[in-house]
């Protein structure tokens, strides 16, 4: 059996760690031995129930066991599984097992009625139902023999620029994905990581790779809950905990208190957390937030390591990758120059094969992120924005980014967004969306003086909403498409008006 393979990390890690802890998630605690047996026996229990090995299995599942054992059995039979959104419903939740066409489809209890509105026609397992695959039923079975370049698994992106895309990931990618940033995290058999993302994207998914790559315990939360996150650090006695940009804003948006350091957490994973705050976030937490560049059809390219940070970048391109920026006739730019990302790989599989409905990509060809990033000529990259969320206007690119980070800079603003909206000029107008914190009346008028004093004239909004909540995905990362669409309103305030 290859090494590259989920079963093989599996299968090694419970050779090599046997009784030590691997798993805590929904009250269940399970060894590195036992979690190899569960996923032996869950590979049973769906053979038994008609999968076999390249078919597909689709979860409508919360951050549970029955999500872990289902990823794990449909590795270790050969199966492809297909981790569903669960904020889906209705016309998106079609979309997705359109684009996929499971052959199964397991959901929680509690999601069954959208899997019937949906009109799927396939076969439902719904948990706690006879029908149900749970390990340890069936009889064991040995590993499928995949390849490192078979697919393990359909991811589906974020949507936050457009509609959600199935990428197929291999099965190396998820090792390659365990080993790059364990080395960039400097994760021991020692460590406890907590994570409370979900578990149907990339960087929740890949915990379980980066624990089995060096023995380390993981637990797995359900939810995200600003206010109880450290405490669930301290219980839990994790070291390394996994956030999002737009989670730690929301945690220092907390009260302070004596929680806030009552833990051992020393690190985390922060991608995309604004600049300004990595140094009041390590000051009231203890914790050093590692940034990086990755996507599910990627893997860890860019990254730093804990004692070697830049607020604001984030990183260098690491060992095994290669990076280009590039203009929009794909020539390079000179450094200091914002540009779109190119990254290709020597890794084997590191990355995904493509999105469904696309013929394999070509090994070592270069992958179009669709990210601006600026990269300095000490070889440091830093984020600019999403090409599809650059603003242009009076013939100037502005980065939404820059602007947001601008806005959270405002003593009354706690979460900002920014987007392009059609000038009766031609190209855009900038419009934001700012949430006040709890107990401010914020002023848009107000708003609007503090970006003067922040960004160049020609980037300072026109038009201010004041929204309470900002529409987001199950991993934090706003909508765009949603305020884009919804525009200007009645209720939305004109500097021009």
């Amino acid at each position: 059996m290859n090494r590259m393979t989920i079963p093989a990390l599996v299968d090694a890690a419970a050779a090599d760690h046997g009784e030590r802890a691997f798993l805590t998630v929904d009250g269940t605690r399970r060894t590195y031995a036992q979690t190899r047996t569960a996923a032996a026996t869950m590979a049973g229990a769906l053979a038994a129930r008609g999968c076999r090995p390249g078919d597909r299995v689709a979860a409508l599942l919360s951050n549970s066991v029955e999500l872990i054992d289902l990823v794990l059995g449909c590795a270790w039979l050969g199966a492809v599984v297909v981790p569903l959104n669960t904020a889906l419903h209705g016309r998106l939740l079609r979309h997705a097992l359109d684009e996929s066409k499971p052959h199964f489809l397991y959901v929680g209890a509690e999601f069954a009625d959208r899997v019937t509105e949906a009109g799927y026609a396939g076969e439902v397992w719904v948990t706690g139902s006879p029908q149900a695959p749970v390990p340890g039923v069936e009889q064991a079975l040995d590993p499928h023999p995949s390849r490192p370049g078979d697919t393990a698994a359909i991811l589906f992106t974020s949507g936050t620029t457009g509609p959600s895309r199935g990428v197929r990931c291999p099965h190396a990618q998820f090792a390659w994905w365990g080993r790059n940033v364990a080395d960039s995290l400097r994760l021991t058999a020692d460590d406890t990581l907590y994570t409370c993302l979900p578990l149907f994207h990339t960087n929740a998914l890949n915990t379980l790779a980066q624990a089995m790559t060096v023995g380390a315990s993981l637990v797995v939360d359900r939810r995200f809950s600003a206010s109880r996150h450290w405490q669930r650090a301290a219980e839990t006695g994790a070291t390394c905990v996994y956030l999002l940009g737009a989670m730690a804003p929301m945690l220092l948006a907390q009260p302070q208190g004596p929680g806030d350091r009552a833990h051992r957490a020393w690190r985390g994973l922060g991608p995309g957390t604004p600049g300004p705050l990595w140094e009041v976030f390590r000051e009231r937490f203890g914790v050093a937030l590692v940034d990086g560049f990755g996507s599910t059809e990627t893997n860890a390219i860019i990254g730093s390591v804990p004692e070697g940070c830049r607020p604001g970048y984030m990183g260098t391109v690491r060992d095994g990758f290669e990076a280009r920026v590039v203009d929009t006739d794909l020539s390079d730019v000179p450094d200091g120059t914002p540009g779109e990302l190119l990254v290709r790989t020597d890794q084997e599989h590191a990355f995904s094969l493509g999105y469904l409905g696309e013929q394999a990509r070509e090994s070592g060809s270069w992958w179009r992120t669709g990210d601006r990033v600026v990269r300095e000529p000490d070889g440091w990259f830093r984020f600019v924005d999403r090409v599809k969320d650059c603003i242009r206007r009076r013939g100037e690119n502005i980065s939404s980014y820059e602007v947001e980070t601008a806005l959270r800079g405002h003593p009354g603003i706690a979460e900002a967004a920014a987007f392009p909206v059609p000038s009766e000029l031609a190209e855009d107008e900038v419009m934001v969306a700012v949430v006040p914190r709890a107990g401010c009346q914020l002023d848009p008028a107000d708003v609007a003086r503090h970006c003067r004093g922040e960004l160049p004239a020609f980037a300072v909004p026109r038009y201010v909403d004041v929204v309470a909540t900002l529409p987001l995905t199950e991993t934090g990362k706003v909508r765009k498409s949603v305020l884009r669409e919804r525009g200007v309103t009645g209720g939305t305030w004109d500097r021009c008006g």
